[in-house]
């Protein structure tokens, strides 16, 4: 278990902020990078995004805290993050990329630490705010975001050895990928269903001749 949450794991994470092109080919190419921590950071933001959305001030909170559920929210994510993985993974093998699955998830979850980061910011910032500073809170939020979308496509680029408009055609292909994954789901679901319901119907009918 100490080698996923290692002092050389978490040092990559810190420098992937100021290094990115050097820390994604570190992560790819020499084994730095920890799946544990990476879904430690999408559990890190599911808990920051509850936070902001039960306590950011009145000013920019359209969310009505009693109905946010962590649970809900951590769920999501946790399901968005899987179905990316697995759809950019999938895509990128038709397309000759180099990254593994287990790079993927690393890059997607390493990405989120400053969205994470700044999300908390601007939390704290809300607080104290008027309604003619809200935009300095959507510019902090903004901030995190487009950081996170940088370091989410060069992490991509580096691992399958991309250039910058493959990278983002497969990102859009991923799109697609994750619902045709979905729509799959739901057709076994509720072939699953119509079979259970059909065997019951039988049991009911044998039950009771």
């Amino acid at each position: 278990m100490s080698k996923y949450f290692s002092k050389e794991k978490w040092k990559m994470l810190l420098y992937l902020l100021s290094h990115p092109a050097d820390g994604f080919y570190e992560i790819r190419h020499n084994d730095k990078g920890s799946v544990p921590i990476a879904i430690l950071m999408i559990l890190l933001y599911s808990v920051v995004i509850t936070f902001n959305m039960m306590s950011s001030g009145f000013v920019v909170n359209n969310t009505e805290p009693n109905s946010v559920d962590i649970l809900s929210v951590t769920f999501g994510w946790i399901v968005g993050y899987i179905l990316f993985s697995v759809g950019n993974w999938s895509i990128t093998c038709l397309m000759s990329g180099e990254g593994r699955l287990k790079d993927i998830m690393i890059t997607i979850g390493y990405s989120t630490l400053p969205m994470s980061f700044f999300t908390v910011i601007a939390t704290v910032f809300s607080w104290g705010i008027t309604e003619e500073e809200a935009a300095f809170y959507n510019m902090i939020i903004g901030i995190g975001t487009v950081w996170t979308v940088f370091l989410a496509l060069l992490g991509i680029m580096t691992v399958h050895n991309f250039t910058l408009l493959k990278t983002i055609a497969t990102v859009v292909c991923t799109i697609f990928a994750m619902a045709i994954i979905i729509f799959i789901y739901l057709m076994f679901t509720d072939l699953i269903g119509q079979v259970i319901t059909f065997f019951k119907s039988v049991y009911t009918e044998l039950i009771f001749r």
